[in-house]
């Protein structure tokens, strides 16, 4: 249940962060300059720097990161960004991107939402809650599977990382695939009853 309520909370803080902590996105960070089109956002996003890390990607060119500033941290910092869902509406989308991380101690992941019109929620969410990125890995490619409603009213994305450590984040794509590959949407509900046993 905590697991549960902690992950709804991300989606919660995930939803505001459009609007609440968009005027963070014109600032530079401590280390890293923030990269055209993309803001800062989150819980707390102060205990995080962002931006671009030049050079740091696997093939020696540029690529995003976030990394901890702070020894303690209960919240988490994403950089993201929202686009136009018109080309995506009525289908279902992938979105694939590569990550890294160093001493993650909390838990990263891409993440993608989905939109309503006037404020109302979302229609489909995945942040990787389910498979979330820990501790040290190399480079791994990862992807998000979901539906866009015809009546998106946008999408937001991006990458995320709770609590401390380091992420590096690259090559972020978006194409359209068919029914026949699976949704990670974690907002769908179960066909069937599950875990009422209680063991898993």
């Amino acid at each position: 249940m905590k697991l549960l309520l902690k992950y709804n909370l991300v989606l919660v803080l995930l939803t505001l962060s459009t609007t609440v902590f968009a005027g963070e996105k014109d600032k530079v960070n401590i280390k890293y300059e923030l990269p055209d089109g993309w803001y800062r956002a989150g819980s707390d996003p102060g205990k995080y720097d962002m931006g671009t890390d030049k050079g740091g990607a696997k093939d020696g060119s540029n690529c995003a990161t976030i990394e901890s500033n702070a020894k303690h941290i209960k919240g988490f910092g994403t950089l993201m960004q929202t686009s136009s869902p018109e080309k995506f509406k009525g289908k279902r989308v992938r979105m694939t991107g590569y990550m890294k991380s160093e001493h993650v101690d909390g838990w990263a992941g891409f993440w993608l939402r989905v939109d309503k019109k006037n404020g109302q929620g979302s229609s489909a969410f995945d942040n990787m809650s389910k498979r979330p990125v820990k501790g040290n890995t190399e480079w791994t490619k990862y992807d998000i599977v979901l539906d866009v409603d015809e009546n998106a009213a946008d999408i937001a994305y991006g990458a995320l990382l709770s609590g401390t450590g380091q992420i590096w984040f690259d090559k972020i794509t978006f194409e359209i695939v068919d029914a026949t590959t699976p949704s990670t949407d974690i907002k769908v509900k179960k066909e069937e009853p599950v875990n009422l046993s209680f063991d898993e």
